[in-house]
């Protein structure tokens, strides 16, 4: 429950904070957000490598034990 409110009284308060008036952030926040906005590309697209990598990985050994079970299913 106190997280709930904590959570609802910081968007409360990010609302306020990028609405024009006392704070006017709005032009921090999208500095903020045009800066950052090549690192978290550049972060998704490694991850998104290393999980093709892995996924290939997982393919090429799948492929091998189905081999495997192929060559002992033909032996027995």
């Amino acid at each position: 429950m106190i997280a709930l409110l904590v959570g609802i009284v910081f968007i409360a308060f990010a609302v306020f904070a990028c609405l024009p008036g006392p704070l006017a952030w709005w032009q921090d926040v999208l500095a903020f957000l045009r800066g950052s906005l090549p690192v978290m590309a550049a972060f998704i697209g490694l991850i998104a490598v290393f999980i093709g990598v892995a996924d290939i990985k997982d393919r090429v050994e799948a492929k091998k034990e189905e081999e495997e079970e192929a060559k002992a299913g033909k032996t027995e």
